[in-house]
């Protein structure tokens, strides 16, 4: 088979959570520029809808705006059945819906609701949209689930850089919900991949410019073999696409690092 036809998902449907904006427009984008239909999701419609129309109106193919929060059971199995109504079948899940939340990020000032809610939308809305996703791909045969899980789950952070630039670091639980999110992948993959559903992760590093101030982006860079932050719009395409085509075909249960190298060097 050609390269070009490992990577072509003309025909495929995709639903991407959280996929208006940041690294999920970057996952979403990925897969409409190889010919896929969409679904994405975001907790503010409008946010989806905006994203949805930009999709559709530069790649020519079909965009599904959806509003879900998906610590919420009904809504995702809601989300799930609308998006097979619509296309007749789903081929792709991108599990990226999660980050961080809450105003305050020290363990020690930490209210135990933003903990819960953190843990709530990171693993267990992962485990609800991969268990609705199961129960459609499953029937067909096929499919290809990717968790988005990152490498604090991977490496003690150094908090010094984000003292230095008046910034707030990631919390502790936002760690540990990542580290659920890898080991769930490779259990998800020991009890799907017989059934012909490839589950997979990746785990970004630090992706910027956003709002990030030159000094916190320098300072990071530092830290990184290759010098510099993810960037948006580039870095993680190519490791969705792989995961969502037939390209990785005979990958299921990895956990694709992307991160310039951050996690390995010390």
């Amino acid at each position: 088979m050609k390269i070009k036809e490992l990577h072509d998902l003309t025909g495929k449907v995709a639903l991407v959570t959280g996929g208006a904006r940041d690294l999920g427009l970057d996952a979403a984008t990925a897969l409409a520029e190889s010919g896929c239909d969409l679904i994405i999701t975001s907790r503010n419609l409008a946010s989806a809808e905006k994203s949805a129309r930009e999709l559709s109106n530069s790649h020519n193919i079909q965009v599904l705006p959806l509003a879900l929060d998906v610590s919420h059971y009904d809504q995702v199995k809601s989300a799930f059945d609308q998006s097979i109504q619509w296309q007749g079948h789903l081929d792709i899940l991108v599990n990226n819906a999660g980050g961080s939340l809450g105003t305050k990020t020290n363990l020690l000032e930490r209210s135990p609701e933003d903990i819960i809610e953190l843990i709530m939308v990171n693993v267990v809305g992962s485990l609800f949209c991969a268990k609705e996703a199961a129960r459609h791909m499953i029937p067909q045969g096929s499919g290809k689930i990717i968790n988005i899980a990152s490498i604090a789950a991977l490496v003690g952070r150094d908090r010094r850089i984000y003292d230095k630039n008046n910034m707030n670091g990631q919390p502790v639980d936002y760690a540990a919900a990542k580290s659920a999110i890898i080991g769930m992948t490779r259990d998800l993959a020991g009890y799907l991949s017989p059934q012909g559903i490839h589950v997979n992760a990746i785990s970004p590093g630090g992706f910027g410019p956003r709002d990030l101030s030159e000094g916190f982006q320098k300072d990071y860079g530092d830290l990184t073999p290759l010098n510099r932050m993810g960037r948006d719009g580039v870095d993680l395409k190519g490791a969705i696409l792989y995961l969502a085509s037939k390209a990785s075909d005979y990958v299921t249960g990895h956990n694709l690092v992307v991160d310039g190298g951050f996690s390995i060097w010390k």
